[in-house]
């Protein structure tokens, strides 16, 4: 007797998944057109790291997923706390060691929702949009 169950078993998974990967829906009779990404399916990480260098970015995390952030500033021109608006992220411990000037935080996605967060370095603003998901 032949064993062909795990092959025929990997041809049905291939199939399955190949068919699942239509636009599916008849909404509009989009039949034969071709149809763009909805533009609210971002990619969402599991873990973002952040600097001032990501200022005014859009970012989605993973619900359960990690966020860590730091901003190095100095004595002269330190960065302000970071501030976080919306509820969708939990500030835990960042493990960091903190330097005069500098700003670090960490959160964990919770819960889907949006935040912004924001600090300031002198007349420099920083600002990130972050969607969780």
């Amino acid at each position: 007797m032949r064993r062909t169950t795990p092959l025929a078993l990997a041809a049905l998974a291939a199939a399955l998944l190949l068919a699942g990967c239509g636009t599916g829906g008849t909404e509009g009779n989009d039949a034969g057109r071709s149809v763009s990404p909805s533009p609210t399916h971002e990619s969402c990480v599991s873990a973002l790291q952040l600097t001032a260098a990501d200022s005014g970015r859009t970012l989605c995390l993973a619900k359960g997923g990690q966020l860590r952030l730091s901003l190095d500033g100095d004595k002269a021109r330190p960065w302000k706390p970071v501030q976080a608006e919306g509820g969708a992220l939990t500030a835990i411990n960042s493990g960091f060691v903190l330097q005069p000037g500098d700003a670090n935080a960490a959160y964990r996605a919770d819960k889907p929702g949006t935040v912004e967060l924001t600090s300031a370095h002198g007349a420099e603003h920083w600002q990130v949009t972050v969607r969780v998901r």
